[in-house]
């Protein structure tokens, strides 16, 4: 039975172990970019079988937090190669997520004159940080069906400029109810035409970015991150998720795509939210999908064995685990306690609850 420190083949990478380290937003980056702290954090967390970094804008409209950085300019793409290379020298494999927020945004953050994009030109009712503090996300306008091929064109691009910055492949953020989620939903997407209605339409988004990624990077360098129970960003859970997801995992499958992400349940919360209508089944999505199935989601040790002992998953990824033990892997194989994390320094700020947790070789 393998455990969390065997060696896996996911798509085109080698991994040493199957702990990934969870894509975790930090609020640091600097002018857009990373940071040389950015380059010691990443570097210091490299034992990783994978590391998977901060969600990554594609494109300025893509921005929905304050200090999130971006990979769609040259200086950005020089910025992370620094990230890059301090952790292929320290051994480790990291891969890039691309993100788009959609309607989780406020035109403080936007260029001149924009407002956020969407499926749909209704609100949530959620927040974001922009630089006047805590504020409600705008008004967003939906987009036409004539726009939607320029979209795609920023997910190529921004992979293009992932792997030109040395990133081992990307990790698509289709999670969380950002924008490619707020596609997939029908709580959320209320266009017609053929990006909306049927679940085969709501998926076509999804499905046409992923064909556009892999095509520029190799299927085998490419993952993407799902969450089918989340209401995180004031969304309802569709009104077929089991249905919506069998479809998609089906048509990602079919790309030969080399791992799921999988958050199960509310992200952050219980795997099984006692809220939900019936029981989702993510076994079943994981028996349609021929590559590499990775779940998330408040795992230990010792749930995290079993999971993969039992054949439910190949790779666990851990998030806040992974933010105050940068030496989390020796750490869960030698069952050595962890640093407790620093709760108000999680977001924003510098080194201190960023970088200066120490590892066992420092105690």
């Amino acid at each position: 039975m393998p455990s969390l420190f065997d060696p896996i083949q996911m798509g085109d990478l080698a991994l040493p172990n199957r702990i990934v380290m969870a894509p975790l937003t930090r609020n640091r980056a600097v002018g857009l970019k990373p940071g040389e702290l950015a380059v010691t954090y990443y570097r210091q967390r490299a034992t990783a079988g994978l590391i998977i970094t901060e969600a990554t804008q594609i494109s300025p409209l893509g921005q929905g937090y304050l200090d999130t950085p971006g990979i769609y300019g040259a200086e950005q793409v020089a910025a992370w190669r620094k990230v890059t290379d301090a952790v292929h020298a320290a051994g480790g494999l990291i891969v890039m997520q691309l993100w788009h927020v959609g309607r989780i945004s406020h035109t403080s953050l936007l260029p001149e004159g924009e407002v956020p994009v969407s499926s749909t030109n209704r609100r949530p009712n959620a927040m974001t940080f922009a630089p006047e503090g805590f504020v409600e996300v705008s008004e967003p306008r939906a987009l036409r069906d004539e726009e939607i091929p320029g979209l795609i064109q920023d997910y190529r691009r921004a992979a293009k400029h992932a792997r030109a910055a040395g990133f081992d492949g990307v990790e698509v953020h289709a999670a969380n109810n950002y924008l490619l989620e707020q596609f997939l939903r029908d709580t959320v997407n209320d266009r017609a035409g053929p990006y909306g209605g049927s679940i085969a339409n709501r998926a076509r988004l999804v499905v046409d970015v992923m064909k556009a990624v892999a095509d520029e990077i190799g299927a085998g360098r490419t993952g993407i991150r799902l969450s089918p129970m989340t209401t995180f960003n004031d969304t309802p859970r569709d009104s077929d998720p089991q249905a919506l997801y069998n479809h998609l995992v089906d048509r990602l499958s079919a790309l030969g795509l080399a791992y799921v992400h999988v958050i199960q349940g509310e992200t952050g919360g219980p795997r099984e939210p006692e809220d939900a209508e019936r029981p989702f089944d993510y076994d079943a999505l994981h028996d349609r999908f021929k590559g590499c199935w990775m779940i998330n989601n408040g795992y230990g040790k010792d749930d995290a064995e079993e999971a993969l002992a039992a054949g439910r998953a190949d790779l666990v990824a851990f998030g806040r685990p992974f933010i105050g033990n940068p030496d989390l892997v020796r750490r869960l194989r030698e069952n050595a306690p962890l640093n407790a994390l620093q709760e108000d320094k999680l977001y924003g700020g510098g080194a201190e609850g960023y970088t200066d947790y120490p590892a066992l070789s420092d105690l």
